[in-house]
């Protein structure tokens, strides 16, 4: 049985200062599929996982494999953290919107009391020319209060550039562990419905995961909730109110199921996608092939 596409808001829905109207209209109307949907490639893995991430394809160590991609692929941005887009944008600058990461951390210390320090700021993103700032935001983590501080600051230097603010939204922390998991509807629904309470422009989150046995440690009524797959992503697509959602690819799949993944994304409300992995983990004439399926399947969805 088709799906039922879910209406999701457009930038005209959107209540934004001049300068963030006119960075996200550049994403969402110039580059990409530039239909008012989103494919962005996200590059801040090294950072985050190390160089391991790369050992399946020694190319894409070098970040000129993903901005080639990038530009030949059409992509609507590219997300990097500053040390890598100094070093590397210049030459396609104009050519491949940038994506600048304000904040990160090594997957090196437990992930009991994770935060993400701010080592970037939105006056770096204004001079290295980015359309975006990306921030992550360890929802549940111990650490809870420090982020909302930190990410307080962010959006407020945001809203004085016009710069348009991308959160990654990620439940984190052993109090998520408890009531169900990062993967859990519980979680990643909270998640959308936080970044959307603290400012967030778009956010990023992950397809929620059904699991029976950790499902029922959920606070009520989530722990009984059994919602199919397509209707837990519509959920928390409603959760992110007038925030612009992106759904993440998160490790290696399959063409097919990574094709799937972005359908069920984009039917539920999703205004775009933000793969990495999925795509640049594979050679480069494969993830190339992956993109204009992506944009094929995105050409139906615009706005």
């Amino acid at each position: 049985m088709a799906m039922t596409r879910v209406k999701r808001p457009t930038l005209a829905d959107l209540d934004l200062s001049t300068g963030k109207r006119a960075r996200l209209h550049r994403l969402l109307y110039t580059y990409g599929p530039a239909n008012g949907t989103l494919l962005f490639l996200p590059i801040d893995q090294g950072l985050e996982h190390g160089p391991r991430d790369f050992f399946v394809n020694p190319a894409a160590k070098d970040p000129e494999f993903q901005l080639r991609l990038a530009k030949e692929g059409k992509f609507s941005g590219i997300v990097f953290q500053i040390g890598i887009a100094e070093k590397y944008m210049r030459t396609y600058a104009g050519a491949v919107p940038l994506v600048l990461k304000l904040n990160g951390k090594t997957e090196i210390p437990a992930d009991t009391q994770p935060i993400s320090p701010c080592i970037a700021t939105v006056e770096d993103a204004v001079r290295l020319g980015a359309d975006a700032v990306g921030y992550t935001l360890y929802v549940g983590s111990p650490l809870q209060a420090e982020d909302f501080i930190q990410f307080a600051k962010v959006r407020e230097d945001a809203e004085r550039y016009g710069m348009p603010i991308i959160m990654w939204a990620y439940p984190r922390g052993a109090a998520i562990e408890t009531k169900g998991g990062r993967d859990s509807l519980y979680a990643i629904d909270y998640a959308a419905r936080v970044a959307s309470e603290l400012g967030a422009d778009i956010v990023k989150i992950n397809v929620p995961k059904s699991n029976p046995e950790k499902d029922t440690a959920a606070p009520k009524p989530y722990n009984t909730m059994r919602p199919s797959r397509e209707d837990a992503v519509r959920m928390v697509v409603e959760s992110a109110g007038k925030a612009l959602v992106l759904f993440s690819g998160g490790e290696m799949e399959g063409e097919g199921s990574v094709v799937e993944k972005a359908r069920l994304a984009m039917e539920s409300g999703a205004t775009g996608l933000i793969f990495g992995r999925n795509v640049w983990q594979r050679p480069f004439d494969e993830a190339l092939r992956l993109s204009q399926e992506m944009h094929e399947m995105l050409r139906n969805y615009g706005a």
